[in-house]
């Protein structure tokens, strides 16, 4: 009898599950115990058992498979402006805020609670970025928001809590809140200046009181949220920013209409819509006139989030491609004894490696800049090397993924395959919070303002760079070109910015990381440059098998 079986399955490598996501990333446990949030690893450990369980792997697949769904009107031609998710997708959402991470950064007085926010985010990343947005936003509007002391006592309990609330109904009758954001505009994009939405005093003016919205965005981030920050032109002050609920005081649901449901190339799971307000209700925050500075305080943060989302991707994306080659035979051995994959791998693991320890490094310096009167040097890492790291370490995620999707050959160009998820969502970390572009006019507005932070920051690498004379020659070449004359910075600063993080990641990994690490480093980015692809280094004066096994034992 003939068999129905064509052909024998073998040397095909199932993708990693259950792993082990702190024990094995040295980078991050070492930033957790420098960053004294030790206090945190049990938490850590059982988040991250839990998030990289296989049950959560099939939530992401399937939350990402299943889009979400408008439906603008019911049955009868009300009015709901509904989004539609995969139960998984509320499944994700639960898990991310029982663990406490949404107001962890705030709620937490002790040392190390920004770092070990972030090492949960980055946690969480790794295996689903799409639930990450309306966590970022929550996070970061929680910044904002809590300056706002007529408002803040109402809405503290729901911002902090650990409980999951999907109900759609006023935010007074929820339990938990989530916040998003409504700034991008068609015509303007990531000049918030030219915003045409109007916003008029609903009776008194000024912060505190109720305004009516009117007007168009492009972008509305995690439309089901209750609430969102949005940026409006009052008549008299210019832009301001508002707190728009979903729902009005009154019980009835807010003039904010859902028109559609952007169709993206990654960042599947989570819904991003283009909305029109028609006299929407709006609490005007902070001062009037001030809404970008208000604004920007809500985005620096959520800038942060994008460098620990790609340090994430980096990271998911080296342990896949290391787990395949260590599994992969190819031409009589493992693909990871390859001469040349070993230099792929390599330098997959030092991008990696770097981006996590700057990705955390920018976390303390938040912390550091809660006080009355931080250091220069604090303040030059959180207002300048935020976007700087914003543009350099969420590019680098893109061609990584690309990379280590070409590790897994055409299984990992397929879905739905884990690296193929990871590809697409890479690019929106670049874009979303500003362009790279807008990264680096924001890093050079930083200079300018602030010219004795940078002064500070400079004096701050040197010291850790110590007598690596490697290093010590890129400050001072760093050095000269912040001091040029303006409009030649503005030229160059996509280099600038460049330099900078590369630079500041050598310094990180010459004081906390093994020598070897830091060497490698430094030689494949700083001595030879950076204008490469990934592999195309001198792998003979590696250790490249320590950088393998460090990466992710075998």
């Amino acid at each position: 009898m003939a068999s129905d079986d064509t052909h024998e399955v073998f040397n095909q490598v199932d993708e990693p599950c259950q792993q082990a996501p702190l024990q094995h990333d040295a980078a991050l446990l070492h930033a957790v115990q420098q960053d004294h949030a030790s206090w945190a690893l049990p938490s850590l450990q059982d988040y991250a058992q839990r998030v990289t369980s296989p049950a959560t792997w099939q939530w992401a697949q399937l939350a990402n498979t299943h889009a979400p769904r408008l439906q603008a009107f019911d049955a009868r031609g009300r009015r709901t402006n509904t989004v539609h998710y995969h139960p998984c997708w509320h499944a994700l959402l639960t898990l991310y805020r029982e663990q406490g991470l949404v107001g962890l950064p705030y709620e937490n007085t002790r040392a190390g609670r920004w770092t070990a926010w972030a090492a949960g985010f980055y946690l969480h990343g790794q295996v689903e970025q799409g639930s990450l947005c309306p966590a970022t936003m929550t996070t970061a509007a929680i910044g904002v928001l809590r300056h706002e002391t007529a408002l803040w006592p109402h809405i503290k309990a729901g911002l902090l809590s650990r409980h999951f609330d999907a109900q759609d109904r006023p935010w007074p009758d929820k339990q938990a809140l989530w916040v998003g954001m409504g700034m991008t505009e068609k015509q303007g994009g990531s000049d918030v200046r030219a915003n045409t939405t109007q916003a008029v005093p609903d009776g008194a003016s000024g912060r505190g009181q109720a305004y009516r919205l009117t007007g168009h965005k492009w972008f509305f981030s995690a439309p089901m949220s209750d609430a969102h920050l949005v940026v409006a032109q009052t008549p008299d002050a210019g832009p301001a920013c508002f707190w728009v609920p979903r729902w009005q005081p009154d019980g009835t649901r807010n003039a904010v209409h859902l028109l559609q449901l952007k169709d993206k190339v990654g960042n599947r799971s989570n819904a991003s819509s283009e909305v029109e307000f028609h006299g929407a209700y709006g609490l005007l925050l902070g001062e009037p006139g001030r809404g970008i500075p208000t604004i920007i305080e809500m985005a620096t943060t959520t800038r942060l989030c994008c460098v620990l989302g790609s340090s994430a991707i980096l990271r998911q994306a080296l342990v896949q491609a290391l787990h395949h080659a260590q599994r992969r035979q190819a031409f009589g051995k493992p693909l990871v004894q390859q001469p040349l994959m070993r230099s792929v791998l390599a330098d997959l693991t030092l991008e990696s490696e770097a981006a996590t320890m700057l990705a955390m490094r920018l976390a303390s310096a938040f912390e550091a800049c809660e006080g009355a009167d931080p250091a220069p040097a604090e303040r030059a890492w959180k207002r300048l090397m935020t976007p700087a790291a914003k543009f350099w370490v969420c590019k680098r995620a893109v061609e990584v993924a690309g990379e280590a999707m070409e590790v897994l050959g055409g299984n990992g160009y397929v879905e739905p395959a884990v690296v193929a998820r990871l590809f697409r969502e890479a690019p929106v970390n670049s874009i979303w919070e500003g362009s790279g572009n807008i990264m680096c006019l924001d890093m050079l507005r930083a200079l300018g303002r602030e010219p004795e932070g940078s002064q500070a920051l400079l004096a701050h690498l040197m010291d850790a760079a110590g007598e690596d004379s490697h290093l010590l020659t890129e400050l001072h070449a760093l050095q000269a070109l912040l001091h040029r004359p303006p409009a030649e910075q503005e030229l160059l600063a996509r280099l600038i910015a460049q330099k900078l993080v590369l630079v500041a990641q050598a310094c990180l990994l010459r004081r906390h990381a093994p020598s070897w690490v830091a060497d490698a480093f430094i030689a494949t980015r700083i001595v030879h440059g950076s204008a490469r692809v990934v592999g195309a280094i001198d792998a003979r004066t590696l250790d490249v098998a320590a950088l393998l096994e460090r990466a992710l034992p075998a």
